[in-house]
């Protein structure tokens, strides 16, 4: 065989060298036994620590059924200051959240220990989950979610973090009226008070809810910072269910305030029981589920102590109720007893049993203020009225004020709707 040329041989290694090296760029290297790939070359970067099994070094890949749950809250492991408003939720990517579970341990405003749990609600679709409550002042809070991938591999992870304390001052304490289980009249109202002031009616309002059976369209009304009442378009029709929840735990009332706990209630509605007073006459008419069941003679305030006309409701009732002038601030000094007194404003009018002023009944208008009848006549409606039924008072030139007992009553439900911080 001929010998090659030099030129030839070197063309020929040239080839045998870039044919290697093309080679290498399309397969894993052969690692030598010093850890290095022939050539002195190290081997290409493999996954990173902490990388996802079969993850690769492209960042818009998709998670495959290998790829771990991921598990996020709203809230970061270790955070502290917490805002007690906080609604605290969790979400799954790359799988689903199986369970979730939170509790708390803390202290209370008077300085007393408290610990609990706050439940949740997983998303259908398993994604999300959210708290159903906010969160305790001076607390902390663990939080443990665990989740699943496409392949069923279980992950769970824990956090925890601590709330900023809120003064016991700075909580706003809610008290909700009727009483649970109660029997109320057809005019009654839901009567929500505040110990301390709420200036973000709107988001307290938010977390009011009324639900009736059967069905009643009804409206918030503020009369002030510490009152909001719910009323509906019309009376309550007899035998409504109604519940009340007012999710106000945590709840921002503004001015650094916030609310102290949620509260709720449930009544029903009794029969139809309304007592239509006229003093210009000087007699009273009962009527029962809309038939007149008594009439009943009475004398009002006199003049310079007139009763006042409007849709007043029984408050309360009251036996052997002791009456003196000092009570409302009269000259003329007296103290009295009423066997039966039923309470229809905050500033101390009643339907009473006055026999000291029998002369008066069917005849003239001769109290302080009060609607006095017979004893008999008292007993009667003390033994039947419930607490919500309307008296409707007319006669006299002397208005109700709005807020002066359950006055809700003497506005449309359209000029009552504009009390409401969400109109």
């Amino acid at each position: 065989m001929p010998a090659r040329s030099s030129k030839a041989l070197l063309a020929t290694a040239g080839s045998a060298v870039a044919a290697l090296l093309l080679a290498a760029c399309g397969a894993v290297p052969v690692p030598t036994p010093g850890g290095s790939n022939s050539g002195g070359q190290q081997p290409s970067a493999g996954p990173t620590s902490g990388s996802d099994p079969g993850s690769t070094s492209d960042p818009t890949s998709k998670p495959t059924p290998t790829d771990a749950v991921v598990l996020t809250s709203s809230v970061k492991d270790g955070a502290t200051g917490v805002k007690v408003d906080s609604l605290v939720s969790v979400k799954a990517s790359a799988g689903s959240l199986i369970n979730v579970s939170m509790s708390y341990k803390g202290v209370d405003g008077h300085g007393q220990a408290v610990n609990g749990t706050v439940g949740g609600k997983v998303a259908k679709d398993g994604s999300t989950w959210t708290a159903d409550d906010r969160l305790e002042p001076s607390s902390t809070y663990e939080l443990t979610m665990s989740g699943k991938n496409a392949a069923n591999v279980t992950t769970t992870k824990t956090a925890t973090f601590k709330t900023a304390p809120v003064a016991l001052a700075n909580e706003v304490f809610p008290m909700l009226y009727p009483q649970k289980g109660s029997t109320v009249g057809v005019g009654m109202p839901v009567v929500l008070t505040f110990d301390t002031p709420v200036k973000n009616k709107k988001e307290f309002e938010k977390n009011l809810h009324v639900t009736s059976s059967p069905a009643q369209p009804g409206v918030w009304h503020w009369y002030s910072d510490t009152v909001v009442h719910y009323r509906p378009k019309s009376y309550w029709k007899p035998g409504t269910k109604i519940s009340v929840d007012a999710d106000l735990n945590g709840v921002n009332a503004g001015s650094g305030r916030y609310g102290q706990k949620s509260v709720s209630t449930n009544f029903t509605i009794g029969r139809s029981f309304i007592i239509k007073v006229n003093l210009a006459t000087d007699y009273a008419k009962v009527y029962q589920t809309g038939k007149l069941v008594r009439t009943i003679a009475v004398s009002g305030g006199k003049p310079g102590w007139q009763s006042r006309s409007g849709i007043k409701l029984i408050m309360g009732k009251e036996y052997n109720k002791v009456m003196t002038n000092e009570m409302i601030g009269a000259k003329e000094k007296y103290r009295l007893v009423a066997q039966y007194a039923m309470r229809i404003t905050n500033s101390g009018e009643f339907l009473h049993s006055a026999p000291w002023n029998t002369g008066n009944f069917g005849v003239r208008n001769a109290s302080h203020g009060c609607t006095g009848m017979s004893t008999a006549d008292a007993a009667f409606l003390y033994n039947r009225v419930l607490v919500g039924d309307p008296v409707v008072t007319t006669g006299t030139s002397r208005g109700i004020e709005p807020g002066n007992g359950y006055s809700d009553w003497n506005a449309s439900y359209k000029e009552y709707a504009k009390g409401s911080a969400l109109s």
